[in-house]
């Protein structure tokens, strides 16, 4: 008799506790109205590759470099003269863009960034871009970064700075 309420009470608490886990993991996969094609609609023309935007930084005419992800892979790596944002896969990061750019004129060139995760995944980069032409920018661009900030621009030896 015992045994057999152990097994009834494991058994809840195994329940209880996928049912918390499913839970947990439906919450954070909710996505964003915007990321749920993530970013395979930005059209071509609007991506900049690793390499070009190396060649940018280094011309005359620099553009804005906003990264749009994480605050934990910023303060890890950035790209120099990048400024942080904030994720723009929430509301509160999408604000965050829309009061950076508020001063800028329409004609800003801007490049995007995120790399938290593969292109095709990114909760971040979609919305941002989104937002920045629905706010009537014109010279936006978005860095492809098919892996992640690690692998394609990191480790292929491009600039980084650490911190903040």
């Amino acid at each position: 008799m015992k045994f057999r309420f152990l097994q009834i009470t494991s058994a809840a608490i195994l329940l209880a506790i996928l049912a918390l886990s499913g839970t947990v993991m439906q919450a954070q996969q909710v996505p964003t109205k915007s990321s749920a094609v993530a970013d395979t609609t930005i059209p071509s023309a609007a991506l900049v590759q690793p390499a070009e935007l190396v060649r940018m930084l280094h011309g005359s005419e620099k553009p804005l470099i906003l990264q749009v992800g994480s605050h934990v892979l910023y303060a890890e790596a950035h790209i120099p003269g990048s400024e942080y944002v904030g994720a723009t896969g929430t509301s509160a990061g999408l604000q965050s863009l829309r009061e950076r750019v508020s001063s800028l004129r329409k004609d800003q060139f801007i490049v995007l960034y995120c790399g938290c995760c593969p292109w095709g995944h990114c909760p971040n980069i979609r919305p941002a871009y989104e937002q920045l032409h629905a706010l009537g920018f014109t010279q936006v661009k978005a860095l492809y970064l098919a892996d992640n900030f690690g692998t394609d621009w990191a480790g292929k030896g491009y600039p980084v700075a650490k911190g903040r």
